[in-house]
């Protein structure tokens, strides 16, 4: 008999390479587990990433709020003959509407440094008639209306020189008041000594800033809610050495998990300076934030906290 056989049947006689159903099966397995382990990586790198960010936006906004005021308070015009606005026990007669604050603080001072000139009163200042004083103003605007409203504003009012104009207002001395009162029955610039008050020469300058407050390191070492140790008067801030301020900031992303009122609601919750030593403050308010009911977690958690000292510079322009 002949051996010839065709070459379609060799094929068929032929084994052929082939994978299991179940090596499929086990692949298919692997890949989606690999699939799975990379997709929890990238979630990882994400959320890590966002919280970095998040840190970062708040560090930032913070940094720049308190180099500017410390440029504001190291220029502040010390003298015991203007007006302060300024966190005490009580109104003292070179404080003409000091007093408790309850929630957020509101300071206001004149300092040696630029400010903003607005087109009202008419007309503007020319370059030559623009005094070297402003008039500084920081507060947490409280106006619910405003497109402001829980942020932190500063006032920068360019003041004209003495004598220049009756339309714009110098620095004025004692009795004449920055916000009451005398002249009756606001002082000069009600709009500085309140949360609410509207006035064209505020700005935004911690958009993200919710709570601030703040209190005094004396020269005596002691930290106080008072600025003055030896006489109940501000005295030109003889007796401060600095102004410990602190704030709370919630960055843009965590800020819109909450409305205004959540906003104002937590900020009412965080307590005020009540002779604490430095640094017990933020813990209680971190302690508040943490264990506050019926908002969002992740809103929470991502607020930070501040703290910074802001040290005043000797007495200037010829005390009396």
């Amino acid at each position: 008999m002949s051996n010839y056989v065709k070459p379609t049947e060799r094929l068929r006689r032929r084994p052929i390479a082939a994978f299991t159903l179940a090596e499929l099966l086990i692949t298919v397995g692997v890949l989606v587990l690999l699939m799975l382990l990379f997709t929890q990586l990238l979630n990882s790198a994400a959320t890590v990433t966002t919280l970095g960010h998040k840190r970062m936006d708040a560090d930032s906004q913070a940094r720049e709020l308190f180099d500017r005021m410390a440029i504001d308070v190291a220029q502040m015009v010390k003298r015991s003959d203007v007006d302060y606005y300024l966190k005490s026990s009580g109104t003292a007669a070179d404080c003409g509407v000091c007093g408790t604050q309850a929630g957020n603080d509101r300071f206001a001072f004149y300092s040696a440094v630029t400010g903003y000139y607005h087109s009202s009163p008419a007309p503007t200042p020319s370059y030559t008639g623009r005094g070297s004083i402003s008039l500084i103003s920081y507060r947490i605007n409280a106006d619910n209306s405003s497109s402001s409203y829980n942020r932190m504003e500063r006032m920068g009012k360019g003041l004209a020189w003495n004598g220049l104009s009756s339309s714009w207002t110098p620095v004025v001395f004692l009795p004449g008041t920055i916000g009451g009162p005398s002249p009756s029955p606001s002082g000069n610039w009600p709009a500085a000594v309140s949360a609410s008050v509207s006035d064209s020469s505020y700005e935004v300058i911690g958009p993200q800033v919710f709570r601030f407050e703040y209190y005094y390191l004396l020269k005596n070492g002691i930290t106080s809610a008072i600025p003055w140790y030896t006489s109940s008067t501000v005295n030109a801030m003889r007796d401060v050495a600095a102004i410990i301020a602190d704030i709370a900031v919630i960055d843009p992303k965590s800020k819109v998990l909450l409305d205004n009122n959540q906003v104002a609601t937590l900020a009412g919750s965080l307590s005020d300076f009540s002779g604490q030593a430095p640094g017990v403050l933020l813990s209680n308010w971190r302690t508040t934030i943490d264990g506050t009911p019926n908002l969002p977690r992740p809103a929470l958690s991502s607020i930070r906290l501040y703290e910074r000292y802001l040290y005043l510079s000797p007495p200037n322009l010829g005390t009396p």
